[in-house]
């Protein structure tokens, strides 16, 4: 009978733990969750684990799987099981048990949640696999042949339940999947992934850095990378304020008062320490806009025949995400948003979030992410105090996302517990073009801050109301977009987003004249233009255009600066073609013009 691939996952960690026992008799060990794409282990063999005991692992786990032993289910009291992982010296066991039979301790790490149910702290469960006996709540196959198919792919160090006061230990990870293709398959496309690697791409196509005398988190981007940068916020600001968006502006730090009145200081745990001043007010980076938005609306009078009030602005916010979870631009902690706020009458919900879906629809379409679906993010009714406001309001609120987004069509699940604080929010969740699944752009829904900023518009009858807030953002994060965006073209970016549209290379010196002078024309109409008039050859001049993955190159020597037809090589294209300036500028110009994508 087929199994959950998580079941699979799952009982593939405890076969691979079952290998290291037999390997390592003393081997003592941590937690084996299952992981998107496959599983890991966290084991403590008292020294580093080498390549040449991840091949004897690997050897050792297909004798089980061809011994195939059964996976049985034990309940037992907790005091027996902290009595029986004790005796056989499982220290990091003994210690999970031992806090979960503390009074009220019920804090476990997602890590943890595979091997204890926290809910149910009197008995627990073991499962035995051959010789191996593990603490684990299950499910679990029925007999080891069930598992699917692995391989062990990676070994790193892990600090004990993740702090580093604790013991470091060895997470070897493992791949796992129901077929060999379906292996095969996940391996090409990170092999494409690691080609792709925007961190690699940053480098060598000249976007970005990350300065250690500057801090991690904090990228640098050069000329070629804030051209990119600018033209993705140019992007959408034209799009918005086609639509009627205005833009504001807002300061990046504020009194922590602020952030008293919006509830970030007592649920948000990103901030940054405060700024103490002498005979001031502690002073905070701001991790979020919303509050400075909320007091600016609030600063002028509004009626109902101005609403709704939709503002918008391009900022960087500042957010202590952990070293450890910073990954070049996908996450730092200097992040730039293209947020916007709309103020809106209850009436106007959907007609504003309708407005909204169609932004991120003709976003999608531009930048070619053509698979995407929707999480209608709502709160977590078992953990109600995480959140602001009353829960009829969140209801409402909620019922009025999953409505929006079912009348689109387009493909949904409900995401329970993702919610912010003060709202449920639509997080559009999409694929590029290797298949990998990023999340991007956000719809909030948020009845509370109103109500927390005391914000109001005068109505027809002449009485006071509150507005909704909704809040969108269609990028997300400047900086994360742009890494997403790297990997999804390869850094082989279409002519609108280029930051060089077109390198001109001189064929000699005594045409780098000419090659100036079409350079200026070329920006002189609008396009992003550079020239390469260096003494290499001009086969080496092209292979650098090509490395660079500028999309045409000019070729100019005695026929160009004569008055001929350009030479014209486009990427990726082997043959060059010619033709006329004029008709040159126009193509390029058309392209740039209409968002064309090639690649």
């Amino acid at each position: 009978m087929s199994q959950p691939i998580d079941t699979m996952r799952h009982s593939t960690a405890h076969v691979m733990a079952a290998a290291v026992k037999r390997l390592f008799p003393e081997a003592k060990f941590g937690v084996g969750p299952v992981v998107e794409n496959g599983f890991y282990y966290d084991i403590d063999i008292g020294r580093a684990v080498t390549p040449e005991d991840v091949k004897a692992i690997d050897a050792e786990m297909k004798r089980i799987v061809k011994e195939n032993p059964a996976f049985v289910r034990e309940e037992m009291p907790i005091d027996e099981a902290v009595k029986r992982f004790k005796a056989m010296g499982q220290t990091y066991k003994v210690e999970l048990l031992s806090d979960l039979k503390k009074k009220g301790t019920t804090k476990i790490s997602a890590e943890e949640s595979t091997d204890v149910d926290p809910a149910n702290v009197k008995t627990v469960s073991v499962y035995q696999t051959g010789d191996f006996v593990d603490l684990c709540r299950g499910p679990h196959v029925e007999k080891a042949k069930e598992i699917g198919v692995w391989k062990l792919n990676k070994v790193a160090g892990a600090y004990w339940r993740g702090k580093q006061e604790n013991p470091q230990m060895q997470r070897i990870y493992g791949l796992c999947f129901a077929t060999k293709d379906e292996l095969a398959n996940y391996e090409t496309m990170m092999a494409e992934a690691e080609k792709r690697d925007h961190r690699k791409l940053g480098k060598e196509l000249e976007l970005f850095s990350i300065i250690d005398e500057v801090g991690p988190g904090l990228p640098l981007f050069y000329p070629k990378g804030a051209v990119l940068r600018r033209t993705l916020e140019n992007f959408v600001t034209d799009m918005q304020e086609k639509r009627g968006y205005a833009p504001i502006w807002i300061p990046h730090i504020t009194k922590g008062r602020l952030y008293e009145m919006s509830g970030h200081l007592q649920k948000y745990d990103a901030m940054y320490p405060p700024m103490q001043l002498k005979d001031e007010d502690a002073y905070y980076l701001k991790p979020m806009n919303c509050p400075h938005f909320m007091m600016l609306y609030k600063t002028q009078p509004h009626s109902y025949r101005e609403l709704p009030v939709r503002w918008t602005c391009t900022t960087t916010n500042y957010r202590y995400e952990k070293s450890g979870e910073l990954s070049g631009l996908t996450r730092v902690r200097s992040l730039t948003q293209d947020d916007c706020h709309v103020f809106a009458m209850p009436s106007q919900i959907e007609g504003e979030i309708n407005l909204m879906l169609d932004m991120v629809d003709e976003a999608y379409r531009v930048f070619g992410f053509k698979d995407f679906w929707v999480r209608v993010s709502t709160h977590d009714p078992a953990d109600k105090k995480k959140y602001i406001g009353d829960m009829k309001v969140w209801e409402a609120s909620e019922a009025a996302l999953k409505r929006l987004i079912a009348g689109r069509g387009w493909k949904h699940e409900i995401g329970v517990g993702e919610a912010a604080f003060y709202g449920p929010k639509l997080d559009f969740m999409a694929k590029d073009v290797i298949g990998r699944e990023w999340q991007l752009s956000t719809v909030q829904l948020d009845m509370n801050l109103p109500e927390r900023f005391e914000l109001e518009y005068v109505d027809a009858d002449g009485s006071k109301k509150r507005p909704v807030v909704i809040h969108r953002a269609i990028l997300g994060s400047t900086e994360r977009f742009l890494g997403i965006l790297i990997e999804h073209y390869a850094g082989a970016f279409p002519v609108w987003l280029a930051p060089v549209q077109v390198i001109v290379l001189s064929v000699a010196e005594r045409h780098a004249d000419y090659a100036a002078k079409l350079v200026q024309d070329l920006v002189d109409a609008g396009l992003r233009a550079e020239a390469d008039v260096s003494n290499e050859s001009v086969g080496k001049k092209i292979r650098n255009a090509e490395r660079m993955k500028v999309p045409y190159a000019l070729v100019v020597g005695d026929k160009e600066a004569g008055g001929g037809d350009l030479t014209v090589r486009r990427r990726g294209e082997k043959d060059q073609s010619s033709m006329s300036k004029d008709a040159f500028l126009v193509r390029v110009s058309q392209e740039d013009r209409e968002r064309v994508t090639f690649q």
